[in-house]
């Protein structure tokens, strides 16, 4: 079976440590068939430059561009290399977003809600301060929102609050109060043909699932969702592919038979064996 990592993170990331080129040859060792490379693009803060926490998007993504074409290049025979961006928060400033798009043509980006308009990215949040049950509202609403936009292709890490309160609180919230919210959700993606992906990195952390978890996969599945992209969200090279084959077991138990890779925004189904 084809493994694919869908979701990787190069030092053109400000939280990220590996080379593209470092992440290419994990993957080959790896076994990979093919990885994309989706650097952070946090939209709001782009035009913020050099005076952003995240460094500035205009140096540090053209250059994830320049690192990926050349990476596709070189390891053409050994890998496939998808030029990809993760791009968080875009309809927070939709200028800054349609800035964010004419990087480059890109044939994969993941949207993604890391903080609430107004507020910290949820890795910085003291959960014993603020009423979850109403950030968690806020954050399904604003997924759905993110769902509708019309220029990405999966939708990244659907439970991605619930790491945090999971390793500061120790417990998983009950997310049924929110089942209406979480298939408006799906809905949405379903109607627009998009993907939920299957980020595998919470399977290294305290919450010891997938975001979001087989249950909901399985939920997406059910409403008629027909795409599932899988991901490590590596930081480093020592993470590339790891958990694949897990987040691929979470799409089978699901329902799914294939899961699926991205070349020019168009899905590639990758059978799951059974």
């Amino acid at each position: 079976m084809k493994l694919c990592d869908m979701h990787t993170h190069s030092d053109n990331s400000f939280d990220a440590k590996s080379a593209v080129d470092e992440l290419c040859q994990a993957a080959i060792k790896s076994g990979l068939y093919a990885m994309a490379v989706t650097d952070h693009c946090e939209a709001e803060f782009i035009n913020l430059g050099e005076n952003c926490e995240f460094g500035s998007f205009d140096r540090q993504i053209p250059q994830s561009v320049r690192d990926i074409n050349s990476a596709k290049e070189k390891y053409r025979d050994k890998l496939l290399v998808i030029r990809g961006l993760e791009l968080g928060e875009p309809m927070h400033d939709p200028e800054q977003t349609s800035h964010a798009l004419a990087y480059a043509d890109f044939d994969f980006i993941l949207a993604s809600v890391h903080n609430l308009r107004g507020r910290d990215d949820f890795y910085y949040l003291d959960y014993k301060t603020v009423d979850v049950t109403e950030l968690l509202n806020e954050y399904f609403d604003e997924l759905a929102e993110t769902a509708a936009f019309e220029h990405f292709d999966s939708l990244a890490h659907l439970t991605y609050p619930l790491r945090y309160i999971v390793e500061r609180e120790g417990y998983y919230p009950d997310l049924s109060p929110f089942s209406e919210k979480i298939d408006r959700i799906f809905n949405i993606l379903i109607q627009n043909k998009k993907a939920l992906e299957i980020n595998v990195s919470g399977l290294f952390k305290s919450i010891g699932r997938t975001l979001p978890d087989e249950p909901l996969v399985r939920r997406f599945f059910e409403l008629g969702g027909e795409y599932v992209t899988i991901g490590t969200d590596s930081h480093s090279s020592k993470m590339v592919g790891k958990g694949i084959e897990q987040g691929i077991a979470v799409a089978k138990a699901a329902g799914f038979k294939h899961y699926a890779i991205y070349r020019n925004h168009k899905p590639i189904l990758i059978p799951i064996e059974t």
